[in-house]
């Protein structure tokens, strides 16, 4: 059953946390990030990417990059940008995007939840991108960007939430994306205990977002283990910063693909080897948006088509079924000849918050032949956790991003 406990935050001061709440730290590169913290040196992106102090000469991992980080972190805190709660809280964080709201308890779950597969993932980590994060929270002590999780929605904890939320929020902001953020403390001992309670009888979270996140803040809690070896299972540092949904407040995004040439083929030669296994109807220069499960869309040429998968490659298994599985296996594999989409450089995957039209502009400028995608289901990402599997790559984009630098959780005092 999962362990997930109340914490101390350390939380913006009142007034300053829509300066300082920032998107996550890998939505940017580096000359991006800069360009924020030039705009607005109070967003917590400065501490998060510290390598936007220094020039371009100083490298992105250079132990003076984490050193600022950790130096930014504590002066801000000594200025009293930061407070941090004087008892352990559980916090409620809202996000609202499009008029649909969905609401996170924030606490910590547990690094042998993450070990023993209570926590649940379905993505396999980079040691490269692992190893950045571990050096920034390891450094600061702090871990500073929470671990999107989700869980099969409870009617307890359903009504808590419902109830908590009629009290004020302490933050109650439009960030510049125009989306809607509120924060609620949950400091009330008898409540804290309930929630803590009810997580106690959930077999299965589900990491949703952040996997790389996730490991390295595990990889440093061990770590911490090993430099203290008589250390209780209490402290700190055997716990991560997490912000859980319940799952039917979710959404995903499409997660759509653009393909640079057609492997050799003409038009006409690629729409009849596509027939072989799909349905191919034209539908106009009007972008198409599939609607359902097993259905594409492609934008070829300037013109739109629908794809359906035909009936002999659908699959019940967890993985092969997946429509990113479908397109990847019968269309770009044997047609296009993308073996391996995480390191093919012909294939590049645009997230659905940029819309069809991001996919029109990519075929008119870098691209050939573009695939509009249904999104794949949070009940889809469930079941290949379940089955111990993992999803093909850019198979899920989550929106919106939660923010960094609303909650920070020291790991050791």
């Amino acid at each position: 059953m999962a362990q997930i406990r109340p914490f101390r935050a350390y939380r913006p001061c009142q007034g300053m946390e829509e300066r300082i709440a920032a998107l996550p730290y890998d939505v940017y590169n580096r000359a991006e990030a800069c360009e924020v913290v030039k705009k607005n040196p109070e967003s917590f992106l400065a501490i998060d990417r510290a390598e936007t102090q220094f020039g371009e000469e100083v490298d992105t991992y250079a132990d003076c990059v984490y050193e600022k980080a950790d130096q930014m972190l504590r002066e801000k805190i000594l200025e009293g940008k930061f407070v941090q709660d004087p008892t352990p809280c559980f916090y409620l964080y809202e996000l609202t995007m499009d008029g649909h709201s969905q609401t996170g308890v924030v606490g910590c779950a547990s690094i042998d939840d993450y070990r023993n597969n209570v926590i649940k993932k379905h993505e396999n980590t980079r040691a490269d991108k692992e190893e950045d994060r571990i050096r920034h929270v390891d450094t600061c002590s702090m871990q500073t960007g929470p671990i999107f999780l989700a869980y099969r929605a409870k009617e307890e904890l359903k009504e808590k939430i419902v109830e908590m939320k009629k009290q004020a929020p302490v933050y109650d902001f439009v960030s510049e994306d125009g989306i809607g953020h509120r924060v609620w403390v949950i400091d009330n001992d008898v409540d804290v205990a309930m929630i803590e309670k009810a997580f106690g009888k959930i077999p299965a979270i589900y990491i949703a977002d952040g996997h790389h996140r996730c490991a390295s803040a595990v990889k440093v809690g061990l770590k911490r283990r090993e430099q203290y070896p008589d250390y209780t299972g209490e402290e700190e540092f055997n716990y991560f910063l997490s912000v859980i949904f319940p799952d039917e407040e979710l959404r995903i995004l499409d997660y759509n693909r653009v393909v640079k040439d057609l492997n050799g083929l003409d038009a006409a030669a690629f729409l009849t080897r596509i027939k072989e296994h799909f349905t191919v109807e034209k539908m106009g220069q009007t972008p198409y948006r599939p609607t359902k499960k097993g259905m594409f869309g492609m934008y070829l040429e300037d013109e739109w088509y629908s794809l359906v998968a035909k009936e002999e490659i659908k699959s019940e298994d967890a993985v092969e079924g997946l429509d990113v599985s479908l397109l990847q296996n019968y269309l770009l594999d044997p047609i296009l000849g993308i073996k391996d989409p995480k390191t093919d450089k012909r294939i590049d995957f645009v997230g659905g918050i940029r819309g069809l039209g991001e996919l029109e502009r990519r075929v008119h400028t870098d691209m050939k032949v573009a695939f509009s995608m249904y999104p794949t289901s949070i009940a889809e990402l469930f079941a290949v956790a379940d089955a111990e599997r993992l999803m093909p790559p850019k198979s899920t984009w989550f929106e919106p991003k939660l923010r960094s630098g609303l909650f920070l959780h020291e790991i050791e005092r």
